[in-house]
């Protein structure tokens, strides 16, 4: 999962090296790749930049075995009512066979092949449904680029939904910090709850789901700050005109006083990043709380891999956080209960189910791409099932 942005003319070439890595250690027979925020925060100066990725992705020789392919790309920028900046790849291993689309309106599938891109105007695609959310889901009622697509497949009758999925970031790391829950998490928690109805409503079968993106969850600020922070004393810089609170200030109690942490509206400057990267910041994990409201509805795999954002843009700086925002687990990958059946659990000790981020020491971008690799059991259930190799990319 990653939020597309291309300054530096590398940065491309260093995002598709190391995911050619990727997909050729795990020789996946079916690959699904989401991405977030097509064409960066520029995009109407960038989406030129977008088809030459798509052309080089779809032609190169590390993806030569992939011989259809499904891309969809919400590139119609000029539509504020609709456009998500959301792409959905999907790859077809030539070994792959009797593979199958649904088609949302004649509500059938359809044989894939051949190799086919779409874009500006999703909405007249059938294949897939894309949705943005809803303008009073948004904070302040302003438009941004979030919402979702969600595409159907079907593969030796085991049937799936793939759902690529933005949700909203945290505007002001000074209003995550006052409650806790922050009000951001309850926005998200509205949004995702919104989708995941949808794709379980009346209009179509139900089958499993797998929901993967930016789903931008954060660690609880409040939580984080005062376990970070514990034996600090706060100072509080008001702005002279508004007595607005503009920034934290917090210091330890002794040792000179020095400074911990920093706290402005985008600004969160902790003196020792090494807390997010030592053993994958796992000791974070217990303030990742967001999911915990869907347990009953959505299922993920361990997390053992450090938070995925945000990170330094700076070409030379490939595992450094910028100080922007409390680095979290931004981009997971997310599976009803039924889909968590349809993975093939190892016979023996061999780890045939990955969860993990791909270029841990390389610069990706803002986010670093997060990716699962399993071996689905085709018709699982069956008491004959073939084997396939699914990799999903977020």
């Amino acid at each position: 999962i990653f939020a597309f942005v291309f300054q530096p003319e590398n940065l491309q070439k260093n995002w598709l090296r190391e995911f050619y890595q990727v997909v050729h250690a795990h020789k996946p027979h079916f690959m699904a790749l989401h991405c977030q925020e097509f064409g960066g925060k520029n995009y109407e100066a960038s989406m030129s930049h977008v088809d030459k990725f798509v052309k080089e992705l779809l032609s190169s020789d590390a993806m030569k075995d992939y011989n259809r392919a499904r891309v969809y790309l919400d590139e119609n920028y000029k539509s504020q009512e609709h456009f998500t900046a959301l792409g959905s790849f999907y790859f077809l291993h030539e070994s792959l066979k009797n593979i199958y689309q649904f088609d949302f309106k004649a509500k059938k599938y359809k044989k894939v092949t051949g190799k086919e891109i779409y874009s500006d105007t999703l909405e007249s695609t059938p294949m897939l449904e894309k949705e943005k959310f809803p303008q009073d889901y948004f904070p302040e009622c302003k438009w941004s680029r979030k919402g979702f697509i969600r595409t159907r497949w079907c593969i030796t009758d085991c049937a799936f939904d793939l759902v690529n999925i933005h949700l909203f970031h945290d505007a002001s790391n000074l209003i995550a910090w006052e409650t806790s829950p922050s009000v951001y998490s309850g926005i998200r928690h509205k949004a995702l709850g919104y989708v995941l109805d949808r794709i379980i409503d009346q209009r179509f079968e139900k089958v499993s789901y797998f929901v993967f993106g930016d789903f931008n969850f954060r660690l609880d600020a409040k939580a984080v700050v005062e376990t970070l922070c514990a034996k600090a004393t706060m100072q509080t810089i008001r702005a002279a005109d508004t007595n607005e609170v503009v920034k934290l200030i917090f210091r330890e109690s002794d040792n000179d006083r020095k400074v911990m942490l920093q706290l402005e509206k985008k600004l969160f400057d902790y003196f020792n990043q090494d807390v997010f990267r030592d053993n994958n910041g796992t000791a974070l994990l217990e303030f990742d709380r967001e999911l915990s409201v869907f347990k009953d509805r959505l299922y993920e795999l361990d997390i053992s891999f450090p938070p995925s954002y945000p990170y330094s843009e700076d070409s030379s700086q490939g595992r450094q956080y910028m100080n922007t925002r409390c680095p979290a687990w931004c981009d997971r990958i997310l599976m009803s209960h039924s889909a968590k059946e349809l993975i093939l659990k190892s016979e023996n000790d061999e780890k045939i189910v990955i969860y993990d981020h791909i270029g841990p020491n390389v610069c990706m971008g803002d986010h670093k791409p997060v990716f699962l690799s399993f071996r689905i059991a085709a018709g699982a259930g069956k008491p004959i099932a073939n084997v396939h190799k699914c990799c999903v990319v977020q």
